[in-house]
């Protein structure tokens, strides 16, 4: 109960008593042992897959996710299926994106409210879903457009009764959880008709949604995913990549609107083009604010790690909000500093947003990119009032951490552009 309301407080607190390197046993999940030392971390992710298992530990999501997603996958079919993903996500794919990304954001913010407090987490998640669905998905048909609005922030935003018919699929039988198996239902309808519609596309090598991407993709003896693995990859697109650069994108603003001299700078890097601050605050929002608690591997043989001999069935957990947190890592972490960020070679076992290893989030450098670009299209449309508030706490929502308020901003001013953003750079984007 305690990680399900007090989550990053509490594994905090278990490593203040119990050290670096500790146990919990908890119902329904097994025992997991957390880790935050960085060379440890470097050994799980370093690790052979076939010994650490991330997509059994993900198995919970197949109900939702379906059996072929690479996140539930493991060994050989996930790295076969991860080589099949990669194109849409190349920094080039990506770059190719960006001013899309700055229209749909440019889009929303006009319609934000002025002089008045206002959740800015929902904002958020209505540009993020609409870069999925034009860029990763690709929909262009109006009505089917609509209904996909209308259905996936229904499915992705279940409650907590409601996610127990996505562990359990046998329970969307039964009346209470039968809306979920609708929805999903209705949502894989929309997805196999885009499906359908990228096959009979003459012109599917010229397009640039990730879809198109993927229905061309091959393995090294020609087999291409089938319907249904496309539409897992799919969801898995849309759960994956929706609430949690959403929910990055909000914690941003919240943290800048507490910090007056780092809001500042990042209004002048945005009217400038600057995106290497851009790029630094998005780093440094992850870093102190991250939007996953940790990662799981679920060990298939016995296993050495910080000095301990875990058996077989154990997860170990590399605490990325530990990690994060430590000031032996980020000396005074518990500083909001983009500054620390310029020019800073991050290794991957001490920033590490997105997991590591084989099992790195695939849409790192699109999250990254989409960061950048709706945080510089924000700063150069509004002024944003600063607060004095307390900074909003972390509520846990399914698996991701969320500011418990949404996020409230005060937009005191939209402002005339008068000159327009300079396209972001390749290096840039690679960062």
């Amino acid at each position: 109960m305690l990680m399900l309301r007090y989550w990053p407080r509490f594994v905090s607190a278990c490593r203040r008593r119990y050290g670096r390197t500790f146990t919990l046993r908890i119902a329904q999940m097994g025992t997991l042992v957390y880790l935050d030392d960085p060379s440890d971390i470097k050994e799980v992710f370093a690790g052979d897959p076939a010994v650490f298992h991330a997509g059994e530990d993900n198995s919970m999501l197949s109900g939702l996710l379906g059996p072929a997603s690479v996140l539930v996958v493991d060994d050989e079919v996930h790295r076969d299926r991860r080589r099949l993903m990669l194109a849409p996500f190349h920094r080039d794919a990506v770059a190719r994106q960006t001013e899309l990304m700055a229209q749909i954001a440019a889009s929303n913010i006009a319609g934000w409210p002025v002089g008045r407090p206002f959740a800015v987490a929902p904002k958020m998640s209505e540009i993020t879903l609409e870069v999925i669905l034009r860029l990763v998905i690709g929909a262009s048909d109006p009505a089917r457009l609509a209904a996909l609005r209308e259905v996936l922030p229904k499915l992705l935003n279940l409650t907590a009764f409601e996610l127990l018919a996505i562990g359990a699929p046998s329970l969307q039988r039964r009346l209470p959880w039968r809306g979920v198996r609708q929805r999903i239902e209705e949502a894989d309808r929309l997805l196999y008709a885009e499906i359908a519609e990228r096959r009979a596309d003459p012109a599917l090598a010229s397009r640039t949604d990730a879809l198109a991407m993927l229905v061309l993709a091959a393995d090294q003896d020609g087999r291409t995913m089938t319907d249904a693995e496309l539409r897992d990859q799919l969801m898995t697109l849309l759960v994956a990549g929706h609430d949690t650069t959403a929910t990055g994108l909000a914690w941003a603003l919240e943290r800048l609107t507490r910090h007056p001299a780092a809001l500042a700078k990042a209004v002048r890097a945005a009217e400038a083009g600057d995106d290497e601050h851009l790029d630094a605050v998005a780093k440094e929002t992850l870093r102190s604010r991250p939007v996953v608690f940790d990662v799981g591997r679920i060990l298939k043989q016995p296993v050495e790690i910080a000095g301990y001999r875990l058996p077989a069935g154990v997860m170990v957990a590399p605490g990325i909000g530990l990690v994060h947190s430590d000031d032996r890592v980020y000396p005074d972490a518990d500083r909001f500093d983009p500054d620390r960020m310029i020019g800073a070679t991050l290794s991957p076992t001490t920033w590490l947003p997105f997991g590591g290893g084989a099992r790195r989030c695939l849409g790192a450098t699109l999250a990254m990119a989409e960061m950048r670009v709706v945080l510089g299209e924000v700063l150069r449309r509004v002024d944003l009032a600063c607060t004095s508030a307390r900074g909003e706490g972390q509520r846990v929502k399914h698996v991701i951490l969320t500011p418990n308020r949404g996020a409230r901003i005060t937009v005191s001013r939209l402002r005339t552009l008068r000159q327009h953003r300079k396209p972001l750079s390749d290096n840039a984007i690679h960062q």
